[in-house]
């Protein structure tokens, strides 16, 4: 593979990448509403010539190579965040109270410009690209809806790679993880349930307030006294809400909270651990608790035979200064984890941090270097072509 070639590519598109990212900044679009961004994504592949189609706010493109091979899936989401930005950026969000704060919009470019290096050579391809434009990854996970759209079949998809731009590495830089690289998140719905009665007769009533204390002490007990102190994992009650008055003994209180980890074996075990400990304690004080737990996303596992690809490719274009492997992994949470429960692939971070700092993710304050577009194409394309090679 010429990785010089791959670089000097990128380098040649960049004024491309560069008003492509802008256009997208522009018009930042909540989950599964993404309906200009899903129109300009469209704009760009009819230019290329790449044939997609479109269900909801999704797109999907099709590169076919001239000869047979492996058909990887590169993924890129769409949707931004509710919030302001800041007003003295030229290309600043077009629509008030939304802002591309987690990058979504670099994710689209780099896609796209891979996207057109393939589609000038798709005839030398031993293998096909398809492009999975993933709306609402910040709301209700686009991705399982893709998956259950068909999107990894028909021709089956082979392998699936995607990234996040990441503000405390400089472009150019990359890093990657085996293993888990994000947790998952499951939301709690917790109800404790007493008898309510005046405040001078405690006797008389089931203090549903006081069952709700030892209730969020039993639970905060969970993680340090049944999982190993080696695993990685979270509750938090975020929320608590009961009573009606300072006289009245409550007779109901409302939590919401949420569990992460990243062992499934571990959440399965939090989950029921959890129910048996509200149950428990609520009727041990004469009342009684029930719980809910919503399913969300699942844990990120990278295939370690891809990262070791991605390593690869990425130290024979960057450097290896330049590829740092992250020794834990995060507990937020990232729905491209829903591809990687169904194909092999890897998910890796892409350095975008400005000189003097690009702020933090989903904040007003965040901003890339661009010239974290072209390693993005770059290294987007290496890795695909060394899936083509089959090298895992």
């Amino acid at each position: 593979m010429d990785e010089r070639g791959l670089l000097d590519y990128a380098e040649s598109i960049r004024p491309w990448l560069s008003a492509l990212r802008r256009r997208l900044h522009a018009i930042p679009e909540p989950g599964d509403a993404e309906h200009k961004t899903q129109a300009e994504i469209c704009s760009v592949l009819d230019s290329l010539g790449i044939p997609y189609e479109r269900r909801r706010t999704s797109v999907v493109g099709y590169i076919e190579g001239g000869a047979p091979g492996p058909l990887v899936g590169l993924r890129a989401d769409m949707d931004a965040l509710p919030v302001q930005e800041p007003e003295d950026r030229p290309y600043r969000s077009t629509h008030p109270g939304m802002m591309h704060a987690c990058g979504h919009d670099a994710h689209m470019t780099c896609a796209l410009g891979a996207a057109r290096y393939f589609s000038e050579r798709a005839a030398g391809l031993a293998g096909s690209v398809r492009l999975l434009f993933q709306p609402a990854e910040e709301t209700d996970g686009g991705a399982a809806k893709m998956i259950a759209d068909g999107y990894l079949e028909n021709p089956r998809v082979d392998y699936v790679v995607g990234c996040h731009v990441m503000p405390y590495l400089p472009p150019g830089h990359v890093e990657i993880k085996k293993g888990a690289l994000n947790g998952s998140s499951d939301k709690l719905e917790i109800r404790v349930f007493g008898k309510s009665g005046h405040a001078a007769y405690p006797e008389t009533a089931i203090d549903a307030i006081m069952i709700a204390s030892k209730v969020v002490d039993g639970i905060h007990s969970l993680v340090s006294r049944t999982v190993s102190p080696l695993s990685e994992a979270v509750i938090t009650i975020g929320t608590i809400e009961g009573g009606t008055r300072n006289n009245i003994i409550a007779d109901e209180v409302r939590m919401t909270g949420t569990i992460r980890t990243t062992d499934p074996a571990v959440r399965a075990e939090l989950a029921s651990s959890l129910r048996s400990v509200v149950q428990g304690i609520s009727a041990a004080f004469g009342g009684s608790g029930e719980v809910n737990i919503v399913p969300g996303y699942a844990a990120l596992i990278n295939h370690d035979s891809v990262v070791e690809l991605v390593a690869r490719e990425a130290e024979a274009l960057f450097g290896t200064h330049a590829v740092h492997w992250k020794e834990k992994p995060s507990l937020g949470v990232e729905d491209f984890s829903f591809f990687l429960m169904e194909r092999p692939g890897a998910f890796y971070h892409l350095g975008c941090g400005l000189p003097g700092g690009s702020g933090a993710l989903h904040s007003r304050e965040f901003d890339i270097d661009e010239a974290c577009l072209q390693a993005g194409v770059a290294l987007h394309a290496a890795v695909i072509l060394g899936l083509m090679e089959k090298k895992p």
